[in-house]
């Protein structure tokens, strides 16, 4: 199927277009800067030319010129603000979505996928998030705008339009164009160590993720929902998990709670005069003291989907994050690439 791809520069959006290629499928892009995707594509093994439309989609016109060339669509561009980094998050998420998904079904493209998140379900109402789990009521701007962009694509499932929902957790593994949230808290986590708090985090692999992805490209299956919460580990997990992988020791710090929103907190008012090299926030911290495990079981069941040991999630995150330069060599023991020899060098 020919399926338009928003957000096809980004690192959901990128992975998922090399899926639709493997599966077959015929990716055409609807993306704001043409020269990033043909840059960012390559890394993911997609290196023949693709039909691509310049468009924001906060731009209905321009949106519906690029859907008017497909016969399906996956919406995976979208603005994250857990971290600090949001843009116009409202007009990306909530306007945005919905001059795609509302022109999409218009159209009569059949599946509408839309890439939402689990985060919508947070705070949890219950030890465990299910797809009965009632939707969150954030405190942020982040957390409210996507939860509107939920409640406007749950409207046209409503309504019996084929829309599909598939809900991530935190996506980790090679070839972000942009660092985010969660791999920035990785990275965090290696150099000034992981706060031994409540909660935790689902880790999902981009891979598999955009497997799954292209695997919802199937016409005639109506509204669908999917939960991919991954691999599911407390913050003493994770840390012990970047520990087997690289073979090191990670730092440890306790943080209860209460004193990790208020350092967070503190670090926002500080982060509005200076620059501070750390991602921590108050609205991250909300998901990291709050986050519950995810029953995607029935999802897995459905798609066919087998995740990755997230051992090599992380050890594939961290190798990349070395490669590019966005982490030193030294914080990823025995992951770091082998020193040159001078007559290497030489050459």
């Amino acid at each position: 199927m020919r399926v338009v791809v928003t957000g096809a520069s980004g690192f959901v959006g990128s992975h998922a277009v090399a899926a639709l290629r493997a599966a077959g499928h015929e990716p055409v892009l609807l993306v704001r800067d043409p020269g990033k995707a043909t840059e960012v594509l390559p890394a993911v093994g997609v290196v023949d030319p693709l039909e691509i439309h310049q468009a924001d989609i906060r731009d209905a016109e321009a949106v519906r010129k690029a859907l008017g060339s497909g016969e399906a669509v996956l919406h995976a561009a979208a603005e994250v603000g857990v971290t600090g980094h949001g843009g116009d998050l409202a007009g990306t998420n909530v306007a945005g979505l919905a001059n795609v998904l509302g022109q999409a079904v218009e159209l009569g493209l059949d599946p509408v996928i839309t890439v939402s998140s689990t985060a919508v379900f947070v705070p949890p109402h219950g030890p465990v998030i299910t797809l009965d789990s009632p939707l969150s009521s954030p405190r942020t701007d982040y957390g409210r705008t996507k939860l509107d962009g939920e409640r406007y694509a749950r409207a046209l499932q409503g309504d019996g339009h084929p829309v599909t929902i598939v809900y991530p957790a935190g996506v980790i593994g090679p070839h972000q164009p942009t660092l985010d949230s969660m791999v920035e808290g990785l990275r965090a986590g290696l150099v000034q160590g992981w706060p031994m708090t409540s909660g935790g985090v689902g880790l999902i692999d981009v891979r598999d993720l955009a497997t799954a992805l292209g695997r919802c490209v199937e016409p005639g299956r109506g509204p669908r929902r999917y939960l991919l919460g991954g691999r599911f580990l407390r913050w003493s997990q994770l840390a012990d998990v970047c520990d087997e992988v690289t073979g090191g020791r990670c730092r440890r710090f306790p943080a209860p709670a209460p004193l990790l929103r208020a350092v967070a907190a503190l670090l926002d008012a500080v982060k509005k005069v200076r620059a501070v090299d750390y991602p921590l926030t108050r609205d991250a911290v909300d998901l990291m003291v709050s986050m519950v495990p995810v029953h995607d079981a029935e999802t897995l069941d459905e798609l066919g989907l087998r995740l990755r040991p997230v051992q090599e999630s992380v050890a594939d995150t961290l190798r990349w994050l070395v490669e590019t330069g966005h982490l030193a060599p030294r914080h990823v023991g025995r992951l770091a690439p082998p020193a040159r020899s001078e007559e290497d060098t030489a050459l």
